[in-house]
């Protein structure tokens, strides 16, 4: 099952600090996550600032309960650097369209 979750941090004045508090557990728990298929397709959200303001991912798991661990270990989650979590099912259609190689996107904007 397929769901896109948009994810966005805290803006109060500790939200950066929580952030870098659990930097590395997080990178670490979405390593594992690319290395299991879980983790399909991601990307930053940036302010006018172009500051990191929150993520949107698509996560391909078994069911809503494998979702559910998965929400229950993320240290973005778990450390309250992310404030606002929407949840959608999803269908992505022809997933491997985005499995293109390096080189298609490094000359996108040559």
């Amino acid at each position: 099952m397929q769901f896109t979750i948009i994810w966005l941090d805290g803006t109060d004045d500790k939200a950066l600090e929580r952030r870098l508090a659990v930097r590395e557990k997080h990178i670490a728990l979405w390593e594992e996550l690319l290395a299991s298929g879980n983790m399909w397709y991601w990307a930053a959200i940036w302010d006018d600032d172009q500051n990191m303001k929150g993520s949107i991912l698509i996560y391909d798991f078994a069911d809503e309960d494998e979702l559910q661990t998965y929400l229950n270990k993320e240290p973005y989650v778990t450390g309250w650097v992310w404030k606002d979590i929407q949840i959608h099912k999803c269908n992505t259609r022809d997933p491997w369209q985005f499995n293109r190689p390096k080189e298609f996107f490094d000359n996108r904007n040559k």
